[in-house]
């Protein structure tokens, strides 16, 4: 099984602080992208292809996908997943990826979101997924960028285990 330094939800996906914070932070050598949306859209696969370091591998996966990747895989190389949503992340654990700890650093407003965090709005539909990893005994940490002190999720929405 393959090495996850990080899962992390933020609804930009491949952008400035994650491949100048997280990916150098992490010296991941492999960033899979978990998105249905995305595995759809050769273009945005392409512009977030664009934004990657040279040495980094991007993958664009449906949860299955990912699931199967992360399992068959025998390389110790240190991996990034981004999911867009804290569903996504929920949709890996129902299929069996075991997470400690995900990060949530972004997810940006829209109307019917509301702001718990820096760059943290969630939909009631976000709030429940985010209570279900947490259930699963999973460390749901907000931050942006490496260096931020990172919040605790589960306080800011309130969770009952």
């Amino acid at each position: 099984m393959m090495r996850i330094a990080l899962a992390r939800i933020d609804d930009r996906l491949v952008h400035g602080q994650v491949v100048m914070g997280w990916i150098p932070h992490l010296d991941a050598k492999l960033v899979i992208v978990v998105s249905d949306t995305a595995v759809a859209d050769a273009t945005h696969t392409a512009l977030m292809q664009m934004a990657m370091p040279d040495d980094v591998e991007l993958q664009v996966l449906t949860a299955a996908g990912a699931v199967e990747k992360l399992r068959s895989e025998t390389d110790k190389r240190r991996v990034l997943v981004l999911a867009p949503g804290p569903q996504e992340i929920r949709h890996l654990l129902e299929l069996g990826l075991e997470l400690r700890c995900v990060n949530v650093g972004g997810l940006h407003y829209t109307a019917g979101r509301v702001q718990l965090g820096k760059a943290i709005f969630l939909s009631p539909e976000d709030k429940a997924a985010l209570r279900d990893i947490s259930k699963k005994g999973v460390t749901l940490e907000g931050r942006a960028l490496p260096g931020d002190a990172p919040i605790n999720v589960v306080d800011m929405i309130g969770v009952e285990l």
